[in-house]
């Protein structure tokens, strides 16, 4: 069973479009998706600098675009499950039909505005800690006045809260954590920081008719597979100021019977997290098109016929 999944802000590089926009109709359907949501997505993709793409405004859509568009070169696919992490859900339903490329498009723009002027309120920022016991972690960031804000399994939670909470947080590790490390983000996101956004993102979603998911697609609040449209939405909505539970997501794959994994582009991240904490399931990153003809593999060997 193929589970295909999309990674979160941070994944982005400078110019990691570029080897894409080669393929057939790549750059016409970035072009029309630019058109829609007013974002020079060709631009940001492969000529914008770490700096301009670090904006959640721009990193959100320019994430999702890249996830759709590399999924599309993939081919006709039909995963028994789909999910993506933090802004990646917005790939994920999409995948699964709730919203089309366009619609997710559209809202995940809205997304990365509010999110955006909710970060501009207060410094704040997000880092990953590596190593650890999630159940003396978790408490010691609380003592900090962090949230743990992603709790991705295999040993890794993302922290969130103020720059100075999180300068605190390098001074005094939890028991066990090697390392903390700054994430390419704007804010703390999965957070209370982020209230002023989940009402933007409940305004803007008022206006769409979102179908029922066409595949199992497993949400970030609780790893669980939703089955209505309006389900689907309403947690993409809320998710924006909730902690994102990749380590319960994974557990769901594993319960569903996955036996492979595919993420899209910028790949790497969540495979990375999936080769420590799903032993024996297969993986492959979509980082440039060149890992089209492995992705394509996977997905006859791992795919019902």
């Amino acid at each position: 069973m193929l589970v295909l999944v999309a990674p979160g802000q941070g994944a982005q590089t400078p110019g990691f479009l570029t080897p894409w926009l080669e393929l057939p109709g790549a750059a016409d359907r970035l072009a029309a998706w630019s058109d829609a949501i007013g974002l020079d997505l060709v631009h940001y993709g492969t000529k914008a600098d770490a700096d301009e793409i670090r904006d959640t405004a721009v990193a959100q859509p320019l994430l999702v675009a890249a996830g759709l568009l590399s999924a599309a070169a993939l081919g006709d696919v039909a995963p028994g499950a789909v999910a993506g992490h933090s802004v990646g859900e917005f790939t994920a339903a999409a995948f699964a039909g709730v919203l089309d490329d366009t619609a997710a498009l559209k809202l995940v723009r809205t997304r990365g505005l509010a999110m955006a002027d909710a970060a501009a309120i207060a410094p704040t920022g997000m880092s990953a800690l590596l190593g650890g016991d999630p159940e003396v972690t978790v408490p010691h960031l609380e003592k900090l006045g962090l949230t743990a804000a992603n709790v991705n399994g295999a040993g890794q939670i993302v922290a969130a809260g103020t720059l100075e909470q999180l300068a605190a947080l390098e001074a005094d590790k939890p028991e066990g954590v090697r390392r903390v490390v700054p994430l390419k983000v704007a804010g703390a996101f999965h957070t209370h920081h982020m209230a002023p956004a989940v009402a933007t993102l409940e305004q803007a979603a008022q206006a769409l008719s979102p179908a029922d998911p066409a595949l199992p697609y497993v949400s970030n609040k609780d790893g669980r597979t939703v089955a209505t449209g309006a389900e689907v939405l309403a947690r993409l909505v809320g998710q924006v100021a909730n902690p994102v539970r990749w380590d319960l997501c994974m557990e769901t794959f594993q319960a569903l019977g996955a036996t492979a994994l595919i993420e899209v582009c910028p790949g790497g991240t969540l495979t990375g997290i999936a080769k420590r904490a799903l032993p024996g399931v297969a993986t492959v990153a979509l980082k440039t098109p060149d890992d089209l003809d492995a992705a394509r593999t996977l997905v006859a060997e791992h795919t019902a016929v």
